[in-house]
């Protein structure tokens, strides 16, 4: 028991205090011009039965205020009409441009090669890889392009502000948050070379056109569905600087929008981001119970309900002799719950819903048994195609 409080304790605290780094030095965009300049940049959306999002995203775009821009959507193959959705909000603005996709050939995922396609008919300096259900506030462009050229970045990731409506988005998606702000120290990051200490995220992935083409673009990634991570790994690898930085309300998404959308969506990635091993992600997932969940079995454990009192015991380990308190396991879930709280301030989600930090573990387990069924049963379906992992 000892063993197992001291090793939460020092858990929660190093989290506690990557956390508090993060929130004090993780860039953010801000609205500003771009003073120098400008460079070309493309807006590259690979888009597959996303008439329901594309529209306003299209108009998002095409309202920015950058004065050199390009945008490309690559229809790949929807069945919903979503090109015509994205021709009828552009409303004959030439800067839009919708390239039909050409069929899924073996040994590639159906979003890398529909990147691959969008980067190859790009003309931007810059080629920026967004998903179609982003959001763009009016000046995110701009201020995208300055922080990019501030920091020099040959790769730019923004982890966009999460918007989330129903229970199982609340409970599960600001947990990338968790994870990013709690676990990765940014300044790490960004001035160490080592490739492990990467992270990217897909929804937003600014490169200079010369980066991406060092590192083999799409084509040397084509089986990788965590392909912004490994992209983030193979920039760092060659030499090239990986800067990221928060959305902070600029760039915004709604990735799903109920629980199956948001179990599906994080279990068909999952898997891959412990490199494929079901051993790692049962071990990720024990460290999360007994972090998140082991203080509040062992509050109720030692509350006798019966006499309405809490224990106070001692735990005799020679030559030790604990005094334990019943405050101990209140103060681990405290502990757990401001980190929570701290993530979820710092990204813009709601401060509330970290209080119910145990059940958004139980419902992350749900979704490792997914993954893990899975992969047993040949890989996910997702968008009517079966996904292939690649390991990063």
């Amino acid at each position: 028991m000892i063993f197992l409080l001291i090793f939460v304790t020092l858990a929660l605290i190093g989290m506690a205090l990557v956390a508090i780094l993060n929130t004090l030095t993780f860039p953010r965009l801000k609205s500003v011009r771009f003073a120098a300049s400008p460079p070309s940049l493309s807006i590259l959306i690979p888009a597959r039965n996303e008439a329901a999002v594309i529209g306003q995203t299209v108009r998002s775009l095409l309202n920015q205020d950058y004065p050199h821009f390009e945008l490309l959507l690559l229809d790949d193959n929807s069945t919903d009409h979503t090109a015509a959705v994205a021709h009828a909000a552009a409303q004959g603005d030439s800067r839009l441009r919708v390239i039909i996709g050409s069929p899924l050939p073996g040994g590639w995922l159906g979003k890398n090669w529909a990147c691959h396609q969008l980067a190859q008919a790009a003309s931007g300096e810059w080629l920026i890889f967004t998903d179609a259900d982003v959001r763009w506030s009016p000046g995110a462009l701009a201020a995208l392009a300055a922080e990019m050229n501030r920091t020099q970045a040959d790769l730019l990731t923004v982890w966009p502000t999460q918007h989330t409506v129903t229970w199982g988005e609340r409970l599960v998606v600001p947990l990338m948050a968790l994870v990013i702000w709690g676990y990765l120290p940014v300044l790490l990051v960004h001035h160490l070379p080592w490739s492990s200490l990467a992270a990217a995220n897909g929804q937003c992935l600014a490169f200079r056109r010369r980066a991406y083409q060092a590192i083999g673009g799409h084509a040397a990634l084509r089986d990788n569905i965590l392909e912004d991570v490994a992209f983030a790994r193979r920039i760092k690898a060659a030499g090239l600087r990986l800067r990221m930085a928060d959305g902070a309300g600029l760039i915004a998404c709604r990735m799903y929008r109920d629980w199956p959308s948001v179990r599906d969506g994080f279990a068909k990635n999952i898997l891959a981001g412990y490199g494929g091993s079901v051993f790692f992600l049962a071990l990720a997932t024990a460290f999360h119970w007994l972090v998140f969940l082991f203080p509040w079995l062992l509050a109720f454990t030692i509350y006798d309900l019966r006499h309405r009192a809490l224990w106070v015991f001692t735990i005799s380990y020679p030559p030790f002799a604990i005094r334990y308190s019943p405050f101990v396991p209140l103060l681990l879930i405290s502990l757990g719950l401001s980190i929570r709280l701290l993530t979820a301030a710092a990204t813009r989600q709601r401060l509330a819903d970290a209080l119910l930090m145990p059940v958004s573990v139980l419902l992350m387990t749900r979704i490792a048994v997914q993954a893990v069924w899975w992969h047993w049963r040949g890989g996910p379906r997702w968008k009517g195609r079966v996904v292939k992992r690649s390991n990063v």
